[in-house]
């Protein structure tokens, strides 16, 4: 068993997120309402604010905010731990290793996830771009047209202008990579 810490104790700062599908399997759109309760699940669960997100098929990008930062973890757990059980059980993997089978896992999500605390207004800034331009990033679709991101909340409250990133744009945030 590793010591791995995460550094969250008695911070007031956002956090940027990034957890993974287990072997990167694509699943996430096509369970798109399980993540959604499983989110919904967690929120009823913890005090927190998602600040911004990005939905892939394997990835999800997020940046939120925790009235109390230690229970980030327990967050990030609670919503892998309910899609997990809440999924259809064609989307459990068969192959998994010994360890895992032991640890009750399913074989939906990567054991552990990416943190990075935010640390001023331009990292925000920075990381809710990242957040946003992802679906130019992998699948070349302009942030408009993605449907599973926060992009048009941050249109509707002026942060954005609707045409944002298009292909045009990419090259002047194509450099941001947080995977």
């Amino acid at each position: 068993m590793s010591n791995y810490k995460r550094y969250f104790k008695n911070l007031s700062n956002p956090v940027f997120i990034t957890f993974v599908t287990y072997s990167r399997r694509e699943i996430l759109i096509q369970n798109i309402e399980v993540l959604r309760n499983s989110f919904k699940y967690a929120k009823n669960k913890y005090d927190f604010e998602i600040i911004a997100i990005s939905i892939l098929k394997e990835h999800c990008h997020m940046i939120i905010y925790a009235s109390n930062t230690n229970d980030i973890p327990q967050i990030i757990r609670t919503i892998k731990f309910n899609f997990s059980i809440n999924v259809s059980e064609k989307f459990v993997c068969q192959n998994l290793s010994d360890s895992a089978v032991k640890r009750g896992e399913k074989g939906i999500w990567q054991r552990r996830y990416y943190d990075h605390i935010i640390r001023n207004e331009e990292d925000l800034y920075t990381h809710i771009d990242y957040i946003h331009y992802n679906s130019m990033k992998h699948y070349q679709i302009v942030p408009k047209d993605w449907k599973y991101s926060s992009f048009s909340k941050f249109v509707q409250n002026g942060f954005y202008e609707q045409n944002w990133c298009n292909f045009g744009d990419k090259y002047k945030i194509s450099n941001i990579d947080y995977e």
